[in-house]
């Protein structure tokens, strides 16, 4: 049996280096007699590669080719990606991703194809990197109903807050300093506006709830507004600002889901994660609340969950995994602002004692927080629970207050 890897980025490479390092356990797993790599596809050129007779520039001689009966998809994107997975999985092939927007957009169209015509397609890698999540949601907590998922799903991000909180860098110097060690890319946008976390949600969404969440119909936040005024007030609550993809299940035929920053408890298991690490909790049930933690992205652990699913599809070869979910319908992603949630406010008033008593009228109980030398027309506040919209209401309904920051309160 051979193999195919169509992309030869950070993850590509990192897949050829981890297959041919430990090919023979590889072999040995898979059920097979031998698997090998035949071909490597990439429009660039790589002559001083060890594999360097393996590229090849012609998708459809990995197509054609009935020996390969498995494809590795790490060229990310969604086109020229989806139409070569698409292929692949008609052809008969199984095919494994570490592709989030492809696996987040065209998921069900993807795995129905694969139902289709009794191949495989697999994706452990899309969404937490080298944190297996997957596969225990889909295999290990399959007897539970599952409720309610949230995480921290992006490294750069928590690399830029973990600095902001611990060494009171500013968003632009940690973000600064993300790039130069190599966890942002020149163009970080997808992760500081939260697309990247958007996409992962999506996925976890899917297989939890199972129909399929569209990144469309996500509510959508970044951190690029969060400041270390917000950080220290924060930090007198005992609390930390996290940027949390979250899914909760409202009914059979209703979720909610949405990425922004979020309060968190600083002494609880999402509180705790730092750097570029990230952590996935998935409340159950029967289990109650479990917590998945590590590196989410580099290229040996992406590689080696990549690699694990080329696995999986050799020793299911010959059979299709019980895997996927159903396609959307209108609505199933619910208005996110019904969700019940405490507010912190951080606002300036020219007059604060007018502002505090028109708080109090308004949101009743209050607890205020604090932070070192503020400016006397500052100050921050957090509401108690209640409905997103009406607290939204209440908050705009307040002339004498100008508000500088909203961010919600969790109970993770």
């Amino acid at each position: 049996m051979y193999i195919a890897v169509m992309g030869y980025g950070t993850v590509g490479s990192g897949v050829v280096e981890v297959f041919t390092k430990n090919h023979d356990s590889i072999v040995k797993r898979s059920s097979q007699s031998e698997l090998d790599l035949k071909y490597i596809l990439d429009i660039r050129d790589f002559p001083d590669d060890p594999n360097a007779d393996k590229f090849i520039k012609d998708f459809n001689i990995i197509l054609n080719d009935d020996d390969v009966k498995i494809v590795v998809e790490t060229m990310g994107g969604l086109h020229p990606a989806f139409e070569f997975v698409s292929s692949c999985l008609k052809a008969g092939k199984s095919v494994v991703s570490s592709n989030k927007e492809l696996v987040a957009t065209k998921g069900y169209e993807l795995l129905s194809l694969a139902e289709q015509n009794n191949v495989n397609f697999l994706f452990e890698a899309s969404v937490g990197g080298g944190v297996p999540i997957i596969r225990p949601i889909t295999q290990c907590l399959a007897a539970n109903e599952i409720d309610e998922i949230a995480g921290i799903l992006n490294g750069t991000t928590n690399f830029i807050l973990t600095k902001m909180i611990e060494e009171s860098m500013s968003f632009d110097d940690a973000l600064k300093l993300a790039q130069e060690n190599g966890y942002a890319e020149k163009d970080p946008t997808a992760d500081i506006e939260g697309f990247d976390a958007c996409r992962k949600i999506c996925i976890l969404a899917s297989l939890c709830f199972g129909r399929h969440v569209y990144p469309d119909d996500i509510h959508t936040e970044g951190i690029t507004h969060i400041t270390l005024a917000d950080v220290e007030y924060v930090n007198s609550y005992n609390a930390v600002i996290k940027l949390l993809g979250r899914a909760k299940r409202l009914s059979e035929d209703k979720i909610v889901a949405m990425v922004s920053p979020c309060i968190v408890k600083s002494f609880s298991q999402l509180g705790n994660v730092h750097d570029v690490f990230n952590a996935i909790l998935v409340r159950g049930d029967a289990i109650g609340d479990v917590v998945f933690y590590g590196k989410g992205a580099g290229k040996l652990p992406t590689a080696s969950a990549v690699v694990a699913d080329v696995i999986d599809c050799a020793k299911h070869a010959k059979r299709k995994k019980i895997f996927g979910w159903d396609d959307s319908e209108p609505d199933y992603v619910s208005d996110y602002t019904q969700m019940e949630t405490e507010l912190y406010i951080r606002a300036t008033a020219d007059d604060k004692e007018k502002a505090f008593e028109d708080i109090a009228e308004t949101f009743g109980e209050i607890t205020v927080l604090y932070r070192r030398n503020a400016p006397a027309n500052e100050f921050a506040f957090i509401t108690e629970l209640d409905k997103e919209c009406v607290l939204t209401e209440k908050l705009n309904s307040i002339k004498s207050i100008t508000p500088c920051s909203v961010i919600r309160v969790t109970d993770y």
